[in-house]
Order: C-alpha cells, then sequence, then structure tokens
C-alpha cells in the first residue's frame, strides 16, 4: 500500500489505497436512452482508499467534475412494495423518536420527494427538499402537504433555512469532502441547539464482509462505518445520539444534536480502524474469487443455453454488469420502476424491461441484485405463472 492524501473525513490519517477497479461507468442511475449511449458512456477509475485513524474509505480518484445530477437522474427505490414498507417504518420510528409532530424539517438529497412527504403528512410537519434531480411533475406531495422542493444542491447559500429536524437519505456518500459538509450543516443549526440531524448511508461493513463488489461504484466516493461516520459529527460540533443499522444491514443510520462542548471519542470510533482493517483485509483474501465464480456461472448458464436476466437496474446491476463482464450472457435486466424500463445498462448496454416482459420471455433465472426483494420477486414471477430459479448476489 502507498500512502495517498489526507483523510477528508478526520483531516489526520491519510488514505492507504487497498482496492482498484479501472473504467467503470461514472454514472449508474441517469437514464441511458439509447444503448449506443450506454455503452460509450464516460468512464472513471476507482482506487479506494483507508484511513487508519478513522476507518474512512474514499475513491481517492474522485472527480466530482464528470457528473451530472439532474432531472434524468432515476435513482427512486419507491415502487417496490418492500421499500415502501421501510420507508413507511423509518418514517414512523424518527416521527415517535424525536418529536415531530408540527416540525420544520429540511431534507437534504431528497431524491422523488417521497420521504420528505411521509414525515409531513404522518406527522403533520411542514417540509423543504433539496436535490437537482426533484421531478415536479412527480411531486408526492400533491398538494396534501406543507412541502417544498427546490431543484438546486443543499450548500451554505441555504443556511438560512431553518429546521427542527435536518434529514439526509443515501447523499453524503456522494460528497468526497465528508467533514466539510458535515460542518456546513452544524453551522446552518446555528445554536438552535435542540435541532436533530439524521443521516443514512451504506453501511461500508456489510459491503466488505458480504464481498458485494457489486456496491462499488463510482457515484460513491465516501464509504462509511459506524465508527466514521459518528466520527465526522463529532468532530464537527455535535452530540452522537445513536448509530444502528436497518433493511438486512445494509443502511447505517446516525442521528445527532449540536454540542456546545467538545464530546470525547467513543469506543464505536475508537473501534473503527481495526474493525475496517480486518474487514479489507478478509475482503481483498476473497473477493476476487467471488468476481471469477460470477464469470464461471454465467458463462456456464449461457452453454447450457440457460436465460438469464438480472433483476435490478440501479447501481449494484451496473456495478455486477461491469465487473463480473460477461454481457452476452445476459440479454435483458428487469426493474420494476417504469421510468427505468426501455432504457440501457451504464457501461454493458443491456435493455432495461419490466416485470411483465419476462412473460413471454421466459428466463431460466433471474439473479437479484438486492437480496432483500428476494420475496417480492418471487411473487412477480408467480404471478407471471414463471418457474424462473431466483439467485440472489
Amino acid at each position: 500500500m502507498s500512502s495517498r492524501l489526507t483523510c477528508p473525513n478526520c483531516a489526520t490519517g491519510s488514505m492507504d489505497v487497498f482496492y482498484e477497479a479501472a473504467r467503470v461507468p461514472v454514472h449508474s442511475v441517469l437514464l441511458m436512452p439509447t444503448r449506443d449511449v450506454a455503452v460509450n458512456y464516460p468512464k472513471g477509475d476507482i482506487a479506494l482508499g483507508f484511513c487508519a485513524d478513522c476507518g474512512f474509505i474514499s475513491n481517492t480518484l474522485f472527480n466530482p467534475g464528470v457528473h451530472s445530477y439532474s432531472t434524468q437522474y432515476e435513482e427512486t427505490q419507491g415502487f417496490s412494495p418492500t421499500f415502501r414498507t421501510f420507508h413507511s417504518r423509518l418514517a414512523a420510528s424518527l416521527i415517535n423518536k424525536y418529536g415531530l409532530q408540527e416540525k420544520k424539517i429540511v431534507e437534504i438529497g431528497c431524491g422523488k420527494g417521497e420521504f420528505l412527504t411521509l414525515l409531513c403528512e404522518m406527522g403533520r410537519n411542514r417540509g423543504i427538499g433539496f436535490d437537482p434531480a426533484f421531478v415536479e411533475d412527480r411531486n408526492p406531495a400533491r398538494g396534501n402537504a406543507d412541502v417544498q422542493f427546490v431543484q438546486d444542491f443543499y450548500s451554505e447559500k441555504y443556511a438560512h433555512v431553518p429546521a427542527d429536524f435536518f434529514c439526509c437519505k443515501m447523499t453524503l456518500e456522494h460528497i468526497p469532502n465528508t467533514a466539510e459538509f458535515i460542518r456546513t450543516v452544524r453551522q446552518a443549526i446555528g445554536d438552535r441547539t435542540e435541532t436533530t440531524v439524521f443521516f443514512q448511508v451504506p453501511n461500508v461493513a456489510r459491503v466488505l464482509q458480504d464481498l458485494a463488489f457489486w456496491d462499488i461504484y463510482y457515484e460513491h466516493c465516501s464509504y462509511f462505518c459506524a465508527g466514521s461516520l459518528a466520527r465526522v459529527f463529532r468532530d464537527a460540533g455535535f452530540e452522537v445520539l445513536e448509530t444502528w443499522t436497518d433493511y438486512d444491514d445494509q443502511y447505517l443510520m446516525i442521528t445527532a444534536r449540536p454540542s456546545a462542548v467538545v464530546m470525547e471519542r467513543t469506543q464505536v470510533e475508537q473501534n473503527a480502524p481495526a474493525l475496517m482493517s480486518r474487514c479489507i483485509k478478509d475482503f481483498l483474501g476473497q473477493q476476487s474469487a467471488r468476481i471469477v465464480s460470477w464469470r464461471h456461472q454465467l458463462t456456464d448458464m449461457k452453454r447450457n443455453g440457460q436465460r438469464a436476466v438480472v433483476w435490478g437496474s440501479g447501481s449494484k446491476g451496473v456495478a455486477f454488469l461491469t465487473r463480473v463482464n460477461v454481457n452476452d450472457a445476459i440479454e435483458y435486466v428487469v426493474d420494476v420502476n417504469p421510468y427505468r424500463q426501455g432504457k440501457f445498462m451504464a457501461g454493458t448496454g443491456q435493455e432495461i424491461v419490466g416485470p411483465e416482459f419476462l412473460r413471454n420471455y421466459k428466463p431460466d433465472v433471474a439473479i437479484v441484485m438486492n437480496p432483500v426483494y428476494q420475496a417480492e420477486i418471487r411473487a412477480d414471477l408467480r404471478r407471471l405463472g414463471l418457474g424462473t430459479t431466483v439467485v440472489p448476489v
């Protein structure tokens, strides 16, 4: 390993590169209108670095200038009943735990606005969401809740917008200068010490432990475990209230409040570097074999005349197909999101289809990119009268 850069999360450690992936699509869920556009979409390199001081991991080669977050960015998981159930449960839990009734809520990176609308409708709250990918025609509030949306990135220019609760789900992992961003949120809160912040990010400990190479992609430049996440909030002037995981340990959550004093480093922060070091060692020892195993499985399916589809056209699907690189074995990728159907997979070019397409295509195998959706997918296949074998990654 060679030392590279100062850690953008704690500003004390250095980043030691341990994993590299060359020429991966710089966007995973931007809508690709044609196969040619998808295959030739710009690519970038990944070099994941590890900070032995705080346990943070980031892509040391990340270039934010290549990204285009716009209304063509189709990230929502809200067409899945499984995901909607999780969203409703999470919203209810936050409302009950933090007394979010008739409060002002700001959501940073609100996507298409589903979660902010839930918080406002369920708790009779007022909300304002920030995201350049928000689409007004798909506004889920439809006048039934006091919610506004701003098609822009949240930054210091919106520091004047007050809130009792700051929410940020699946956004911080897209931001390279994590400490700087969390300080911006802290400064926006100012002396409103009763304000609570809630952040959700992918859980990198689970990614490494499960050898989930499909969860490493260019759009995610910042990877957190509980300790590195707690560290960046404490350093920015917050008291960490709680960290926990959900959604089959895929999501890591944190709640925090402003603190007038510098908090001491917690045990979870102290344990993070050693935990991540072990996870990285195990990942490096086994992930290459995992990729080779999938290549062999797909090659064998093709040789045996079996039709296989990948179920899930989001970032996991893009990363899986890019890394396994057996493109002639997969002709179609399935997704329940109608806005993604008829589009194409970045980098590899497979057409994205809806479940109904499978009624005539009759695949033998469906490779499920997120095991949490297995029951939902099996139900769809039964409804379609198909005996397709479901294989989770």
